[in-house]
C-alpha cells in the first residue's frame, strides 16, 4: 500500500527562543546569595530596621524543625523580645467558604488606609496524607500583599494543634518588632485551631455566613463563648436580608452565655467584603473592646498568663523534640512500632519500653 505524502497536522513550530532576563552571571550572583545564610545578627538588625525580607527568613528559621537551627532561633527571638508587645493581636476564624481571606484583606488594606502596619499569620491546613499545603493565602488577597505596610506569612500547619502553626507565638514577636502594630492570625477554621489561637491574641473575632442552614446550630457553643465579636459575612446583594436575620438571631443567643471575665458584652454586626460595607464599623467595635480591657487592666492580665501558657507549650513542644531526635530512641522505635502492629506488645507497654530508655531508666 501506497504510503500517503501528506504531513500530519499535529505538528509543533519551533517558536522564538526568549532572551534570558538576567545574565548567567547574574544568575549566579542570586544564587550564591540565596544558598548563604544570614546569620543571627544580620536577621536581628533587619527586622529592627523593618526589613520584610529579614522578617520572612527568620520566621522559615524559627519554623525549621532542625535541632541545629533552634539555638540561633532563640537568640533572634530573644533579641527582639523588647521591641515586641507593642501591637493588638486579633485572631479570625470561622468555617471554610465564609470569606476569612476575602475579609481580611478588605480589613487589612482598612487598617493600612488608617496609617496601621499590618502582619497577616495565615495557617493553611496540611494534608495529612502527603502532608502538603497550598499556602495560598498570598493569592487570594492580591491586593494586601502588594501595601507595602503589610505582610503576609501563610504558614503550614503541619501535625499541630488543630491546624494551628508550630511556631506562630514566636512569629508574633518578631512581627511586633519588625514595627508591625496590627497581627492578624486567621485559623484554618476546622477542629480545635480556635482554642489555640484564642490562647495567643487579645480580640477573637468570628465570621459568620447568612442562609447556610440553622444559624445557631452551625456552630459550636464553645466557639461562641470565645468570640469577643461575631461578623456576618458578605451580607449583599440577595443576601442582605438573611443577614440581617442573623445577626439578630445572635445577639439574642449571646446574651445567654456568662459574662466574660473582661467585662466586654460580645455583638454581632454583618458587612460585606465585597463592597466594604461594615468594615470600619468592626475596626470601631474592636477599638471599643481595647479601650475597655486598657483600662480595667484585663489587657495586661490576659497577656501574662497568655506568656505562662506558652512558656508550658514550648517545653512540651521541646521535650516532645529531644525524644523522637534522641539517638537510642530513634533506633528503637520502629522495632517497638513493629511488635505494636503484630499484636507483640501493647501500645502502652511500648510507650512505657521507649520513656524509660529516653530517660535512663532501663
Amino acid at each position: 500500500m501506497k504510503q500517503s505524502s501528506k504531513k500530519s497536522a499535529l505538528t509543533e513550530k519551533e517558536g522564538v527562543e526568549q532572551p534570558q532576563t538576567f545574565s548567567a552571571s547574574s544568575m549566579q550572583v542570586i544564587k550564591q546569595k540565596r544558598k548563604q545564610q544570614p546569620t543571627a545578627e544580620e536577621l536581628i538588625d533587619g527586622i529592627l530596621k523593618g526589613d520584610k525580607t529579614a522578617l520572612s527568613r527568620a520566621i522559615t528559621l524559627v519554623e525549621s524543625t532542625n535541632p541545629d537551627h533552634l539555638e540561633k532561633a532563640n537568640s533572634v527571638i530573644n533579641a527582639c523580645l523588647p521591641y515586641a508587645n507593642q501591637s493588638v493581636r486579633i485572631g479570625i476564624t470561622g468555617v471554610p467558604g465564609v470569606g476569612k481571606s476575602t475579609f481580611i484583606e478588605a480589613f487589612g488594606k482598612y487598617l493600612t488606609s488608617l496609617g496601621k502596619k499590618v502582619a497577616v499569620l495565615a495557617v493553611d491546613p496540611s494534608s495529612t496524607i502527603s502532608h502538603g499545603s497550598i499556602l495560598g493565602d498570598k493569592t487570594r488577597m492580591e491586593e494586601l500583599v502588594k501595601d507595602e505596610n503589610a505582610f503576609i506569612r501563610p504558614s503550614a500547619s503541619g501535625e499541630s494543634l488543630g491546624g494551628v502553626a508550630r511556631k506562630t507565638r514566636e512569629a508574633i514577636i518578631l512581627c511586633e518588632a519588625c514595627g508591625f502594630d496590627t497581627i492578624i492570625i486567621e485559623t484554618v477554621g476546622v477542629g480545635q485551631s480556635e482554642t489555640a489561637v484564642h490562647s495567643m491574641v487579645d480580640f477573637f473575632l468570628l465570621l459568620k455566613i447568612a442562609g447556610a442552614g440553622d444559624e445557631l446550630q452551625g456552630i459550636k457553643r464553645g466557639i461562641m463563648e470565645m468570640a469577643d465579636a461575631i461578623v456576618i459575612n458578605k451580607a449583599d446583594g440577595d443576601n442582605i436580608a438573611k443577614a440581617k436575620l442573623a445577626k439578630t438571631e445572635f445577639n439574642r443567643a449571646l446574651h445567654l452565655f456568662p459574662a466574660k471575665n473582661s467585662g466586654w458584652t460580645p455583638t454581632a454586626s454583618t458587612c460585606s467584603s465585597y463592597t466594604k460595607e461594615g468594615i470600619a464599623e468592626v475596626w470601631n467595635t474592636i477599638s471599643d473592646y481595647f479601650t475597655l480591657v486598657k483600662s480595667n487592666h484585663y489587657f495586661e492580665q490576659k497577656r501574662q498568663e497568655q506568656n505562662q501558657y506558652w512558656m508550658l507549650e514550648t517545653i512540651n513542644e521541646q521535650l516532645k523534640s529531644n525524644f523522637y531526635h534522641h539517638p537510642a530512641i530513634f533506633q528503637s522505635l520502629e522495632e517497638n512500632k513493629k511488635a505494636v502492629q503484630n499484636n507483640e506488645l501493647s501500645p502502652f507497654a511500648a510507650a512505657s519500653r521507649l520513656l524509660k530508655k529516653y530517660f535512663d531508666k532501663d
